[in-house]
């Protein structure tokens, strides 16, 4: 396929039907629909339901049991084919868990669902993505991203960013025939655009598809030998480990969705738990993204100053700050607009030109005033020092040239708008101090303005902002400036970018939260991606979160909840993990020494449900406030690698003096049981610290569980246990021995804790 972002020259006009004005007919759309010329690509928030069905019943785990259980239905006993039930049970429990997020995120999803404006029977119409067909004309607004290939039929200074498809950081200017790609977004400007690739056919649709322990000589005969084998490797599986995960991460999307927060991807709900910095934009995060005009200050009495005002705001494509002065300045009449220059993030001003009056530019001080003007810029910034945003008006007496400033500015006015600080805004910077997660504040606002919101949010170190246009660009460089310096202002769009990067090379995890299109790029490359419900679509598209009420008072939830799905993670891996190194290394001491296994398969189906499969559930799901520390892997292996030893030199110790005094191959296997039984609580009770009611309940149930298995015969005869007559106590003092040895190991060894956290009580 060749690549159309090779080159993106005018399409000649007779190799395209151009749609009129008045947009297709209802009878032109229903043709379009009935060849299936529609949008409709597939894209979903969640898996559909036969990808549900296979993930949890075609896994590696499900193959290696469905096997064994193959082998013991053969040639063993029923009794031993227990461990199919978990089997069935794990799949069921996780196909219900993901049906039951896949339901609640596709309901929260309609609310995010990016809608698109088109021309249709001479009439504007909302429509949803999917119900584009080709040819529709569809207009297009800064912050909206591309749902389809296109034409450019008309521009007012129109420019792409198609970074995100080709790797280009500069946007691109779009004129009157240009190709636009599906993926990438408008940063400046507005105009419409003709849909030519749509459905399968887009070019961002068309990128993303390109892109055993063998005993047969200890055994009297083959099916005890079978039976063995399969206990020795059913041991060895950690079956409930990727079922918990699943389980885990799926409800911790249902709770998220309760606080109104859309997880577009489930792995986001891990990353959270890493974040140890959160960069967020000024407006619409520690303010409320209301902005009001506040008061003109004039420098020049001579100039039109409301009447310009008034003639920039009447824009139909105008931003926030447009609107506010728009509501304070109606359109003069006599101010017809010749040309005009956007508003972009990187030039931190917009322009128009009017008949008989000139060029007028609105924008921030520091980019708009010529040099030399050291006076009005100090004024400005002693304006700005109050938490304000200060705008400076400048006319000038030529008219614009292309998208540079107009030689001759003249400063006529300083316009204030004030910001509302959010009410919650303290004690969510409060939750990430406290939680030891830096805030860094990036802002296109003047330093001063920035600082003296964060300030009143409680940002540390609010008080020595940066001025962007001074941070250097060695990543190396930049990365000590941002680790020792909390606000940053006249931040760039390519600046927020490096930003993120410079944090990561440090070793951070970064989550970035935004709503604008100046944050779209940063958020794609941030570890999590934040976007408001109410931002731009295109930041709502590359975003892993949504925050569906726009509340910056959610994050802490979002956070904290990352940090309970995976300090409970950790801890029922320890569970597992220790389970699948003392079945290992009992299965290399018995097959050295030659002696049967052992276990039964029934045998460890009992260890699996009383001490690890059903607590682990209640503890995947279980509130935990710890806070995170990096290694998880690193600590999962330092705890059940010695715990799994010591479980499994207790128990073989109890097996092997069960056989040395001539006690029948039940009672021996009994006695291993009965040892690993108690040891594997024991790990669940040192992993459940601080031990609650609740826990301390699960324990005893657990005990209680196991205990109940013995005063009726036909019990113990379904299990094969016996207690061993002769060595109980001995085997009971093996257990006692080893659980104090676990006990020893926790003391002494804190850096093989599974903690998460240190001093930080649940």
């Amino acid at each position: 396929m060749a690549d159309p972002t090779a080159s993106t020259p005018p399409v000649p006009a007779a190799s395209l039907a151009l749609t009129p004005p008045a947009g297709l007919s209802s009878a032109q759309v229903a043709e379009r629909r009935s060849r299936g010329l529609t949008n409709a690509g597939g894209e979903r928030t969640s898996r559909s339901v036969a990808e549900i069905l296979r993930a949890n019943i075609f896994t590696r785990f499900n193959l290696i049991l469905g096997v064994l259980l193959a082998v013991i239905l053969v040639v063993g006993e029923p009794q031993d084919a227990l461990f199919g039930i978990v089997l069935v049970t794990n799949a069921l429990i996780g196909i219900g868990q993901e049906l039951r997020a896949k339901r609640t995120l596709d309901r929260l999803a309609v609310l995010s669902a990016p809608r698109v404006r088109v021309i249709r029977d001479g009439a504007p119409a909302e429509i949803a993505v999917e119900e584009l067909v080709a040819d529709d004309l569809v207009g297009l607004r800064a912050g909206d991203q591309l749902v389809a290939d296109g034409v450019v039929r008309d521009s007012a200074s129109l420019q792409a960013d198609e970074s995100l498809l080709t790797g280009e950081s500069e946007p691109v200017d779009k004129r009157a025939g240009d190709r636009l790609l599906s993926g990438s977004f408008v940063v400046a400007g507005s105009g419409d655009y003709q849909a030519t690739g749509v459905g399968a056919e887009a070019y961002a649709r068309k990128l993303a598809a390109l892109l055993v322990i063998s005993q047969l000589h200890t055994q009297e005969n083959r099916q005890e030998a079978a039976t063995s084998t399969v206990a020795a490797l059913v041991g060895m599986v950690p079956q409930g480990l990727v079922l918990l995960t699943s389980v885990a991460f799926g409800a911790a999307a249902v709770a998220l969705a309760r606080r109104r927060v859309l997880v577009q991807q489930l792995p986001a709900v891990e990353g959270l738990a890493r974040v140890d910095v959160v960069c967020l934009d000024k407006t619409g995060t520690l303010t409320d993204g209301t902005i009001t005009f506040d008061s003109l200050i004039r420098l020049d009495d001579r100039a039109p100053a409301e009447a310009a005002l008034g003639a920039l705001a009447d824009d139909e494509n105008r931003n926030a700050t447009l609107a506010a002065i728009g509501q304070a300045f109606p359109p003069p009449p006599g101010w017809a607009r010749q040309d005009g220059v956007p508003f972009s993030s990187a030039r931190k001003w917009s322009a128009a030109s009017f008949a008989g009056h000139g060029a007028w530019v609105l924008g921030a001080p520091e980019m708009v005033l010529p040099g030399g003007q050291d006076g009005l810029l100090s004024r400005a910034a002693d304006l700005a020092a109050s938490g304000r945003r200060v705008l400076v008006l400048a006319s000038a007496p030529g008219p614009l040239d292309g998208q540079a400033l107009p030689p001759g500015l003249h400063a006529v006015a300083f316009i204030v708008f004030a910001e509302r600080l959010r009410s919650d805004a303290p004690d969510t910077i409060g939750y990430f101090a406290a939680q030891g997660v830096a805030v860094k504040v990036i802002s296109g606002d003047s330093p001063r303005t920035v600082a003296a919101v964060a300030a009143r949010a409680g940002v540390p170190r609010a008080g020595d902002p940066v001025d962007a246009r001074d941070l250097p660009e060695d990543p190396g460089r930049l990365g000590a400036v941002l680790e020792e310096r909390s606000v940053f202002g006249r931040v760039t769009p390519q600046q927020k970018e490096s930003m993120v990067t410079a944090l990561q090379s440090r070793g951070h995890t970064v989550a970035m939260t935004g709503d604008g299109v100046n944050d779209v790029l940063a958020l794609k490359l941030a570890d999590i991606g934040v976007a408001m419900g109410s931002g731009a679509p295109a930041t709502k598209a590359v975003a892993e979160l949504v925050l569906l009420d726009n509340r910056f008072a959610t994050l802490p939830g979002v956070v904290a909840e990352g940090r309970r799905v995976t300090a409970n993670i950790e801890r029922v891996a320890n569970l597992f993990i220790t389970k699948t190194v003392w079945a290992t290394l009992l299965a290399v001491a018995a097959g050295a020494a030659l002696l049967p296994y052992p276990f039964l398969p029934r045998h460890l189906t009992i260890i699996d449900t009383l001490a690890i499969g059903v607590p682990a559930f209640f503890l995947a799901l279980a509130p935990n406030r710890r806070r995170y520390l990096p290694g998880f892997v690193g600590r999962v292996l330092r705890f059940a690698g010695p715990a799994g030893l010591i479980i499994a030199a207790a128990t073989f110790s109890a097996y092997a003096l069960a056989r040395a005094r001539g006690l029948p191959l039940t009672e021996q296997r009994t006695a291993a049981t009965l040892v690993t039984l108690i040891l594997s609580l024991t790990v669940l009770a040192l992993l459940a610290m601080p031990l609650t009611w609740r826990r301390i309940v699960l324990l005893i149930a657990a005990l209680a569980g196991f205990a109940l298995l013995f005063p009726v015969p036909a019990v113990r005869t379904f299990y094969a246990l016996e207690l061993p007559h002769g060595a109980i106590g001995s085997t009971l003092l093996i257990a006692a021995l080893g659980a104090a040895a676990l006990a020893g190991f926790w003391a002494l060894s804190p850096s093989a804790r599974p903690r998460t956290g240190l001093g930080v009580r649940e």
